[in-house]
């Protein structure tokens, strides 16, 4: 089952590069757990899925570049052939000479229309390129122009066109402290759009990937590209096949799994987590055990040893916050999927994942988890585990981000910029009325 990439924006553009990457490193890579067919079973997988071969001997990848402006997909184009062990291919990009000027409107509603014909052109090729298309992964950031106006746009057109295949759309969420100064209005539009055209959103945050980067990698300077290697080995550790013979090879990027992780239209919200992360020099003096890292996923308020809040536990019996008697928060997920890749797999116990308190009650917690485990190791870490979650995590961020918006809409800041493009304020209001009912959703789970 192949997969077809659609990168948008620079931002997109950016992480693609460096998922293909960590794609191709990966399966390269052999691991003394597997023998030599297993190694090369796990190869096929991920080419079938990723990668096609052509009449050069270097792969090239299943995807689509866009972007406004030409620099970065010369940069992407540049590198991928200069590694010589995969390559994009020479008729698989569109970029023009203008860019989105950080506006939604202008990449939805001039930029979309104006180029959808030569984009979806490139779409179609790359899909019938693949024997078995499963479906399509797109990635993009919200705070910008051509990623979130044109990624929104492209989005839509996908559904129409390829209305029985999944879209599962990849969405880098903004730095809280901020990047461009309509970064909350470009949101807004972004996800309330998706949600309407989108089989799930896959979502990373900016914040949470930068404490990463200093907290656990020691990383002093930390430039976008030390961000989007650790987004991309994240979604590496997810996408890559799960076990180590295709016949038995279940994968995020399908149609049945997207199903069982979004049960309901309202809850299409999916987050990730990777550990163990850290430097490579201190590799070698770390051991990992099964029970270590599992229960760090199950820590809730400890901003903790591996730095990140993983907020999965549930609360304990008659806790409450001071002066409200409201139940102390914590965060419900109404599907997990939980990928255990290295040494020792089988042996992994995971019944503290099925808690009935951590899964909303109308859930059964058998239905609403699952579990995948390879004794096929990921890049560098002999053990390692990863963890998509629908679940609430979110909602303080979203919550945060549709506040500020509605500030500046409530004082008329900066609408001018998107009404001159065709985006009136009826669009806004209805894209405030979608996300209000998602925050709402999610807040009763």
């Amino acid at each position: 089952m192949s997969i077809v990439t659609v990168q948008l924006g620079q931002c997109g553009n950016q992480i693609g590069h460096e998922l293909f990457s960590a794609l191709c490193r990966d399966s390269r890579g052999t691991h003394g757990l597997c023998s030599n067919n297993e190694n090369q079973s796990y190869q096929d997988s991920c080419k079938e899925r990723f990668f096609c071969e052509e009449e050069s001997a270097v792969p090239a990848a299943r995807a689509v570049l866009v972007d406004m402006e030409p620099k970065v997909i010369s940069q992407a184009l540049s590198m991928a052939a200069s590694s010589g062990h995969w390559r994009y291919s020479s008729h698989s990009h569109f970029c023009q000479k203008q860019g989105s000027g950080n506006n939604w409107a202008n990449g939805y509603c001039v930029h979309g229309p104006r180029h959808k014909e030569a984009i979806m052109e490139l779409v179609q090729r790359e899909a019938e390129r693949c024997d078995r298309l499963g479906g399509f992964l797109t990635i993009m950031s919200m705070a910008g122009g051509t990623g979130s106006g044109l990624g929104a746009f492209v989005t839509q057109c996908l559904r129409d066109a390829f209305p029985t295949s999944f879209i599962l759309n990849h969405v880098i969420w903004p730095y809280g402290t901020g990047e461009v100064i309509v970064q909350n209005y470009n949101s807004v539009l972004t996800l309330s759009h998706l949600y309407h055209s989108s089989d799930a959103l896959l979502v990373h945050e900016n914040d949470v990937i930068h404490k990463i980067c200093a907290q656990l990698l020691n990383i002093k300077q930390i430039s976008f590209r030390d961000v989007n290697q650790v987004i991309a080995h994240q979604l590496g550790s997810v996408f890559q096949p799960p076990c180590t013979y295709m016949s038995s090879c279940g994968f995020l990027l399908s149609g049945d799994l997207l199903e069982s992780l979004v049960p309901h239209p309202e809850f299409r919200m999916l987050g990730l987590r990777n550990i163990p992360q850290m430097a490579e020099s201190s590799l070698p003096y770390s051991t990992f055990s099964w029970p270590g890292l599992l229960r760090q996923m199950l820590i809730a308020n400890a901003q903790m040893e591996e730095g990140i809040d993983w907020q999965v536990r549930p609360p304990q019996a008659g806790s409450c916050i001071p002066c409200t008697n409201k139940a102390l928060h914590f965060n419900t997920s109404i599907a997990n999927l939980l990928i255990l890749r290295g040494k020792d797999v089988h042996s992994v116990e995971l019944g503290s994942f099925q808690d009935p308190s951590l899964y909303t009650s109308w859930l059964n917690p058998q239905d609403a988890f699952t579990a995948w485990k390879t004794p096929r190791a990921f890049n560098k870490y002999e053990k390692s585990a990863a963890l998509v979650s629908n679940s609430q995590f979110l909602l303080k961020p979203l919550d945060s981000i549709v506040g500020k918006a509605w500030n500046m809409f409530a004082s008329k800041a900066y609408l001018h910029q998107y009404t001159k493009f065709g985006i009136q304020e009826e669009d806004f209001l209805d894209c405030f009325t979608t996300l209000e009912q998602v925050i709402s959703s999610y807040t009763n789970l």
